[in-house]
């Protein structure tokens, strides 16, 4: 399922025009966005966690020319379902 998708079938389920739900879900992807970026840990109980760690510097090859390569450290997010959406 696509964004698009997502907002016809919620939409369609709730009785809200597509602008309205469009502007609530792209709202709350900027701000998902926006709070992983400041480091923020995002709780959506019954669903899940968002969060970022920061994965080390490590040596890898290319593989085209089989030359090593340093990959900088980075933040990474990381997302662990809810125990309840699991069964």
């Amino acid at each position: 399922m696509i964004r698009k998708d997502l907002i016809e079938e919620v939409a369609n389920k709730t009785g809200l025009h597509k602008s309205i739900v469009k502007q609530v879900t792209d709202t709350f992807l900027d701000m998902l966005a926006k709070s992983l970026s400041e480091g923020k840990r995002v709780e959506l109980r019954g669903f899940g966690v968002f969060e970022t760690r920061k994965m080390k510097s490590k040596k890898a090859r290319n593989p085209r020319t089989g030359e090593s390569v340093i990959i900088p450290e980075r933040d990474k997010i990381i997302f662990r379902t809810s125990r309840i959406l699991g069964k």
